[in-house]
């Protein structure tokens, strides 16, 4: 913890980790514990809060010197959002947790960053009921459950278990519901051999996916370009995304693999203002983009779904991962039937949260 009182800003910063109500599955392998870094900067008895999203062996920069660079941060808060955003371009989870805390500062509500229809309650987003990896059975039970809950798009993470099993999976679903009353979304986190991954897609679009997300590990842009050409279905660059810092890298790169969408996580690409610069870049080159939480507790999620409302994108979005943790925090947020709302009759609980129960 970092305390430093420069001009009428005082800054400070705060580890907090979130822990899995039970183990969930990537293809990098099994999460019982998530680190997150909460961003609180005050003026004249008023805070802002933000959290740094850190995703290991994940986020751009997952580095040793991250905390030093929160203690720095917090040191050079008089710079200011824009300035200070600018100097953390290697460390984008910083860079959203700045935006966050300032923007949380501002408002009359720190929890109203973007005031909307969303935030009054009239409003909601639709969002894609995730399935994580695991065993075959706990697969099949996510599955159920989540069309039982009213979601009309279901996103699962493949590639760790055996793939005629997944592809079983997808037939389950199939079998009861065609593409037109169920989406599905499949997330392969860069599972597939660059050899065998055009055959598995050519076998994935039997079952009439809406996507795929980076079927093959990121910086293969010869083999992702020509997958995004010849895969019978689309394609979603989602962690090639990431370390992509200079607007002329960021155009080279989706000008290359042409893919058909994007996935956006603020935490990891540079905060709101790196989000949107993918947004226009995308608009202009006509590839299709959906914004994805990053397992942020409900403080980030919060941030994260009234940002993306205002961004008038129809699609599901990524946003339902709230209910993963046993000591996240109670808030606004509620998902019913495939939406997430905000219910402004509901409050936060921040038990636990150094800074705010002052």
């Amino acid at each position: 913890m970092v305390i430093l009182l420069n001009c009428s800003l005082k800054a400070t910063y705060h580890k907090y980790n979130l822990e899995f109500k039970r183990p969930s599955g990537t293809s990098r392998g099994i999460l019982t514990q998530k680190e997150t870094w909460f961003l609180f900067v005050e003026s004249n008895g008023k805070i802002g809060i933000g959290e740094c999203g850190l995703l290991r062996t994940l986020s751009i920069d997952d580095r040793p010197d991250y905390e030093a660079k929160l203690k720095w941060v917090c040191n050079n808060i008089q710079l200011g959002e824009a300035e200070l955003w600018e100097a953390l371009i290697e460390f984008p989870s910083i860079q959203f947790g700045v935006e966050m805390a300032f923007q949380s500062l501002k408002s009359e509500n720190p929890f109203v960053l973007f005031p909307s229809a969303f935030t009054n309650g009239t409003k909601s987003i639709p969002i894609n009921g995730l399935v994580w990896m695991g065993e075959e059975s706990f697969m099949k039970e996510q599955i159920e459950e989540k069309i039982t809950q009213g979601f009309d798009c279901i996103k699962l993470k493949i590639g760790a278990i055996d793939f005629e099993k997944e592809l079983g999976l997808l037939r389950f679903i199939r079998q009861h519901f065609d593409e037109k009353t169920i989406e599905i979304r499949v997330d392969a986190n860069g599972a597939f051999g660059l050899n065998e991954a055009l055959n598995k897609l050519n076998q994935l679009a039997e079952y009439k996916l809406h996507s795929i997300e980076q079927p093959v590990q990121k910086n293969n842009t010869d083999k992702m370009a020509e997958l995004c050409f010849s895969s019978p279905f689309p394609i979603a660059l989602d962690e090639e995304l990431l370390g992509v810092f200079l607007d002329q890298d960021k155009r080279d790169l989706l000008e290359k693999i042409k893919p058909q969408y994007l996935i956006l996580k603020p935490s990891l690409v540079g905060g709101f203002r790196g989000t949107k610069e993918w947004i226009t870049l995308a608009e202009e080159l006509n590839i299709g983009w959906w914004v994805t939480s990053a397992l942020e507790s409900n403080i980030g999620l919060n941030a994260i779904a009234q940002w993306t409302f205002l961004q008038n994108n129809p699609m599901p979005q990524g946003l339902g991962t709230g209910g993963l943790y046993t000591n996240n925090f109670e808030c606004p947020l509620e998902v019913m039937h495939g939406k997430l709302l905000y219910n402004p009759s509901l409050s936060w609980d921040l038990d636990g949260i150094l800074g705010l129960n002052r």
